[in-house]
């Protein structure tokens, strides 16, 4: 079970950095009671946090069960998506660039 947290590469890096700690918590508290947090909880909660782009972006927001987290120091933007734990994910998602 891992949570994926999406950052768009064009968000400066210390929004970023508070982003992903605010999505992390926002999608854990919009989805606290489902089964999938119960036992994303129960083992090593992994949590996996890339940098996309606004087309990447964009196409993970199709994905159900997310959160979207915007920036009101950079006029409202959207700057992070934070998605519900899962096992299976996208094929999509294991070419994402892991934010380091």
């Amino acid at each position: 079970m891992k949570m994926y947290i999406l950052i768009r590469e064009s968000v400066p890096l210390g929004h970023a950095v508070l982003a992903a700690a605010r999505a992390s918590l926002a999608a854990y508290l919009k989805f606290r009671d489902s089964d999938e947090v119960a036992q994303w909880l129960s083992g090593p909660f992994y949590k996996v946090v890339c940098k996309v782009t606004d087309e990447q972006f964009a196409r993970a927001r199709e994905v159900e069960d997310h959160v979207v987290l915007t920036e009101s120091a950079l006029d409202g933007a959207e700057v992070a998506l934070a998605i519900k734990p899962r096992e299976e994910w996208p094929k999509a998602f294991k070419f994402f660039k892991l934010y380091r």
